[in-house]
């Protein structure tokens, strides 16, 4: 006989010999024991999961002349031309070869013909959402009310490609990834069963590159064999598989905790001379600080899936790093993850992030630090006497215990009561020097609200207070319309501070109420030699030089009214002359008169 892949002489013939899918196969059992069988079904799930295997032993069942509680007998001649492909009843198609609506047409003209010797007829579709969707619609009404012999079983691993037309028409079942401890149970048994020897990490090693499929598993168990025969060794089978070793993820771990920044350049050449991927380290690491961190948290290993061996040497992590600890770094390692896809060089960028993992400094959380100065604090120290005299001892003073000293009962705790908050206010007969005992108060509290008409209110003066109002100076008329348009938050605030309303009585200082003689009083020119259109202007700190002209002319024309018109038509000159030399030294800006 020729020889056969494991996967194909290990297939299932029976739904107990399905493994990993216990919530199907009962299904399909007590449907077929209660004769609750459905005209269509629709298997979804991963690669490698059984699907096409539970659709034949399905149809096998169905067929049977003598079933048992749900499973073929596998004896009968029905049950011996369905394992052989041999049955006519049974169809299978392959859903990507025969996609086309041609194929669906022959289809729905041949489920019209009864079975040939079996009670159904029953078309297995794999890959059926490779279908087009000329071919879906054209099978709809089949798939609706198809014939009562006939029984369509749907096969996907790409559930989302289906139409929501043909899902409703069928009892879907979601297959699942088989576990890792499935798969190695069942590899053992093969194992055992061929007479290979093989211990549990080189099964691990299998398991964990079938990601699930027990396919896979079988196909690689089978490379592994080739290449090792009968004698299955770890080494060989990551030497085989170009499998990253797993102690160099434990020696990562224990470099973070050794501050050993040397181990992150030892990692990285090792990593480059085998040839292993660095996606793939990254990728192994994170699954690594997982693993540790279930064993902080669970404080046991049953969620790890490793070897035993492996088991136990996390397990030794469990007190070394916190919950903190873990959380930072598998976070630090999910960014890496997506950085290293778009990295020019890989190598130096993983000894660049490996340095940054050992350098990571261990986390406290609040109520450990709490916990520790709570500690350093509540150390009890006794009281010592100091004694000069020749027998004095230190050690037995300071030792000696403090015999004054007694626990207060909670009644001797006298606790006054508070009725109301009294608010303070100024009394009846407030005068101006109280207010002004509260003014610095109240401007610190308005400072705090609003800091700029705060300033306002520290260039104000309060002079006088009378009848509830404060009266206040201001230096400029602006200040006031300021001071006015604040009135509402005035009387808020007045009434926190001192107690009661206030009002601000605002009037204007009499140096600001001056009147300006000439425009130049008060406009600084800086001291520079300027030539312009109207003269010289030569060291003046104030231009008041014309205005003092100006002013002595006004008083020679009261007593010589013979020159008056000259004079005055002298002053105007001046005084045009002098504006325009200011708007000059002030850059061009027009000044208000």
């Amino acid at each position: 006989m020729n020889y056969l892949v494991t996967a194909r002489k290990w297939r299932p013939q029976t739904f107990k010999d399905v493994v990993g899918q216990e919530h199907i196969t009962t299904t399909l059992q007590n449907a077929i024991i209660n004769n609750r069988i459905a005209h269509a079904f629709l298997f979804a799930g991963p690669r490698g999961c059984g699907k096409t295997t539970t659709a034949r032993i399905l149809a096998k069942v169905l067929n049977c002349t003598n079933s048992v509680n749900g499973e073929p007998c596998n004896k009968c001649e029905k049950c011996l031309s369905s394992a052989s492909a041999q049955s006519l009843d049974i169809i299978e198609i392959d859903g990507a070869s025969n996609r086309r609506i041609d194929e669906i047409r022959t289809l729905r003209e041949s489920v019209k013909y009864a079975p040939t010797s079996g009670k159904y007829k029953i078309y297995i579709i794999d890959e059926v959402h490779m279908l087009t969707t000329e071919s879906f619609n054209a099978l709809l009404k089949t798939l609706e009310e198809p014939p009562e012999h006939v029984v369509f079983i749907f096969a996907t691993t790409d559930i989302h490609k289906v139409p929501s037309t043909i899902i409703s028409r069928c009892q879907r079942f979601d297959f699942r990834r088989i576990e890792m401890s499935v798969i190695k149970k069942l590899l053992k048994e093969i194992a055992d069963a061929e007479g290979i020897q093989i211990d549990d990490l080189s099964l691990t090693f299998i398991a964990k590159k079938a990601d699930g499929a027990l396919r896979d598993a079988q196909s690689l168990f089978d490379q592994v064999i080739s290449f090792t025969g009968g004698n299955v060794n770890a080494d060989e089978i990551a030497k085989m598989l170009n499998l990253i070793d797993e102690e160099i993820y434990f020696a990562v771990s224990q470099a973070i905790l050794d501050k050993n920044f040397s181990a992150a350049f030892e990692v990285s050449k090792k990593l480059y001379e085998n040839g292993w991927n660095f996606t793939d380290f990254v990728n192994g690491l994170n699954e690594h600080f997982r693993n540790i961190m279930t064993v902080i948290i669970c404080k046991n290993c049953d969620l790890i899936e490793e070897a035993e061996f492996y088991k136990q040497k996390y397990l030794a992590y469990k007190d070394k790093f916190s919950e903190g600890d873990m959380l930072r770094l598998l976070a630090y390692l999910n960014k890496l993850q997506n950085e290293l896809k778009y990295s020019s060089n890989p190598k130096l960028k993983i000894e660049i992030s490996l340095c940054h993992l050992i350098g990571l400094e261990k986390s406290a959380t609040i109520s450990e630090v709490l916990d520790k100065l709570g500690n350093s604090y509540s150390t009890p120290k006794s009281k010592t006497d100091f004694d000069s005299s020749p027998g004095f001892n230190s050690s037995k003073q300071i030792n000696a215990p403090i015999s004054n000293v007694r626990a207060i009962n909670k009644g001797e705790i006298v606790v006054p009561d508070i009725k109301s908050f009294v608010t303070p206010t100024l009394s009846p007969t407030a005068d101006f020097s109280e207010v002004i005992s509260k003014w610095n108060n109240f401007i610190e509290q308005v400072k705090t609200d609003k800091f700029s008409f705060a300033s306002v209110l520290l260039n104000s003066n309060p002079v006088d207070f009378n009848n509830n109002k404060i009266q206040l100076e201001v230096e400029h008329l602006e200040d006031g319309d300021i001071i006015s348009e604040q009135k509402p938050y005035l009387d808020k605030k007045t009434k926190e501070v001192f107690g009661k309303k206030i009002e601000l009585d605002v009037t204007q200082s009499k140096k600001g109420s001056k009147k300006k003689t000439n425009i130049a009083q008060s406009i600084p020119v800086k001291e520079e030699k300027e030539k312009g259109q109207y003269g010289n202007l030569k060291n003046y700190n104030y231009i008041n030089k014309n205005s003092a002209n100006h002013d002595l002319s006004n008083n020679n024309s009261k007593s010589d009214a013979g020159s008056d018109k000259s004079a005055v038509n002298n002053n105007s000159a001046n005084e045009s002359s002098l504006a325009k030399a200011i708007i000059e030294q002030l850059g061009g800006r027009e000044i208000k008169k």
